[in-house]
């Protein structure tokens, strides 16, 4: 107990750098854009438009109000993509500041992804319109969406942690999660309903992508207008905090060496 209020005592500490941080990275999204913060509503939109157009059309797929099918998933994926990716370079993007004074390291990873999740909420505003236009019925249910958006975030987190741990280190990571990333985006059912693939690859996606449990949930309560089921529930707290907990200790058996690297 001594050990983690010393940590939250830190932590509360630095609460203003994290707070100054969050909105550097937020206005350096949006820096010289005439619409500024405009674009996290219609570029997702906009991204759903040609998407809709072309997986409706092409590929005909049989899913009930499919744009906001797509849009939720598209939401969940984009926010841990832009946070994760974002967090590779937490650490070596502010070797100036570490090398002048103590900081801690963390503190630049935490501000990445919660930049990223605000940058979500702000998005979940074409969500809405998306929503209005379909005719989504709102329902006491969507109350348990800022649940879902915890066990993201925690995810978001853990994995971000490990990300910036790993660039500090060695550069390559960067790029093998760029790809990796394309490749997780077609492993999660975004566009495409999950029942299109073999009962052997539904298996693996239910059981190995964090990603599906966050989507599912979130559109069982939108479009199923119930509850998810607590098995959903309970894996995708599980996830997220297995995740913290490995980012967060590999974080913090590599930190003391980041000076030798950045």
């Amino acid at each position: 107990m001594t050990i983690i209020k010393k940590r939250l005592d830190v932590f509360l500490r630095y609460k203003p750098l994290l707070g100054q941080l969050i909105a550097k990275d937020i206005k350096l999204k949006y820096r010289r854009s005439v619409l500024g913060y405009f674009w996290s509503i219609l570029d997702p939109l906009m991204l759903m438009g040609i998407m809709v157009l072309v997986f409706s059309n092409m590929f005909r797929f049989e899913i009930a109000n499919y744009p906001v099918y797509l849009i939720i998933g598209q939401t969940i994926y984009n926010f841990v993509s832009e946070s994760t990716s974002q967090s590779t370079w937490a650490i070596i993007g502010n070797a100036a500041l570490m090398k002048k004074t103590y900081v801690p390291k963390y503190i630049f990873t935490v501000s990445r992804v919660t930049s990223g999740l605000v940058n979500m909420i702000f998005a979940m505003g074409a969500m809405l319109i998306v929503f209005i236009i379909c005719h989504v019925r709102f329902t006491a249910k969507m109350l348990f969406i800022p649940v879902i958006l915890v066990q993201v975030y925690i995810f978001a987190l853990g994995l971000g942690l490990l990300l910036a741990c790993g660039t500090a280190f060695f550069r390559d990571v960067q790029h093998i999660y760029s790809a990796f990333l394309t490749a997780w985006m077609y492993a999660t059912p975004i566009f495409y309903p999950i029942e299109q693939l073999s009962p052997k690859l539904i298996w693996i996606i239910k059981h190995f992508n964090p990603l599906y449990s966050y989507i599912a949930q979130f559109r069982t309560i939108v479009l199923n207008e119930s509850l998810p089921g607590a098995h959903l529930v309970l894996y995708g707290f599980a996830m997220a905090f297995l995740m913290l907990i490995v980012g967060g200790w590999i974080f913090y058996k590599g930190q003391d060496k980041f000076i030798l690297y950045i």
